[in-house]
């Protein structure tokens, strides 16, 4: 079956200019990343901060142009499908909800645009589907007529996503959505996306470092690391069995509850290296501690696993950690 999206080989390059007289230099924010989205699935991509994330989604919605590689929707070239065609059928919902909506627009208003642009039914039925997109995101009918300064941040995230489905697309790209929310209204809001990605049969890329996010909302993972997807397999697999060092660290980083215990250890030696001038072999090298010479000199090949697929040279010995992808939601 072909899968509904598709990155074949993608990398995208951004040149720098630090001053006048100085060289240019080139940053590879995504660097030949393949990987497939099925129909219905939630692909979760996670790393720490500059690691691609954010890069990777804005290729995915058209925002940006790769500078090499493909990008495939239903098997046809996503650069061949026009600018309509496409955001008709992929939909973002951004990290901050205040600033990615007009404060000089009402609620129904934001909602209605995506189709006025793409010429969706006349003036009465336009103002019915905002009316039933509003209800299925909980937003109550009063708030049609207010603006985003009027309302929680909560809220303006439930407009946010009620932008992006009114227009039925497939596909929604979510780039850290709960993350400049209160606590107390994350688990509302994932419990939400949950909710409305198996009601509406969506397919969801979710960007997010919150491991505890992808655990409960994903049923697969793609780890990245400077530009690179590291490892890739079912929510299970990476959560229980994690094959590389990276996302051993990742998972060891999450901080528990239980007094006493302090800060974790990653033993990750140095900090994230400079993306403008990247390390020699595998890139994770320098804060591996199972680092060899074979892994400073030569970039691994990918390596298929039961579950995914896997970039590293050692695949030290897997760490189990307790995980219970169970059907189940968020207290809140």
């Amino acid at each position: 079956m072909t899968p509904l999206l598709e990155l074949c080989g993608v990398s995208r390059r951004y040149t720098l200019r630090k001053g006048w007289f100085a060289r240019p230099a080139e940053l590879l924010a995504a660097r030949e990343v393949s990987l497939d989205v099925r129909r219905g699935e939630v692909l979760a991509i996670v790393g720490e901060s500059g690691s691609g994330k954010t890069t990777l989604g804005r290729l995915i919605l058209g925002l940006t142009e790769p500078s090499s590689g493909e990008i495939r929707l239903d098997g046809r070239p996503l650069a061949s499908v026009d600018r309509r065609s496409r955001s008709r059928r992929i939909q973002p919902v951004f990290q901050d909800p205040y600033s990615s909506l007009n404060p000089r627009q009402t609620v129904g208003q934001i909602i209605a645009m995506p189709l006025q642009v793409h010429r969706i039914g006349a003036a009465r039925e336009r103002h019915r589907m905002v009316r039933e997109i509003m209800d299925r995101v909980s937003l109550s009918p009063a708030l049609v007529h207010s603006y985003p300064s009027q309302l929680s941040g909560g809220q303006r995230q439930r407009v946010a996503i009620a932008r992006a489905l009114v227009g039925k697309p497939e596909i929604l790209v979510c780039d850290e959505p709960t993350s400049a929310l209160d606590v107390s209204v994350q688990g509302q809001i994932l419990n939400l996306l949950k909710d409305l990605q198996q009601s509406m049969h969506l397919t969801y890329v979710f960007i997010t470092h919150d491991l505890a996010v992808v655990e409960y909302l994903a049923d697969r993972v793609a780890v990245m690391y400077l530009g690179r997807i590291v490892e890739l397999g079912t929510t299970r697999a990476v959560m229980t069995a994690p094959r590389h060092p990276y996302t051993q660290a990742l998972l060891g980083s999450v901080l528990t509850p239980e007094p006493g215990l302090g800060l974790p250890d990653l033993h990750l030696g140095r900090g994230f290296p400079d993306p403008l001038n990247p390390p020699p072999g595998c890139p994770f090298h320098p804060r591996c501690p199972h680092a060899t010479d074979v892994c400073r000199e030569h970039a691994p090949a990918v390596t298929p696993t039961a579950a995914g697929f896997v970039t590293c040279h050692v695949q030290p010995a897997q760490t189990p950690t307790e995980c219970d992808v169970s059907e189940r939601r968020l207290v809140c």
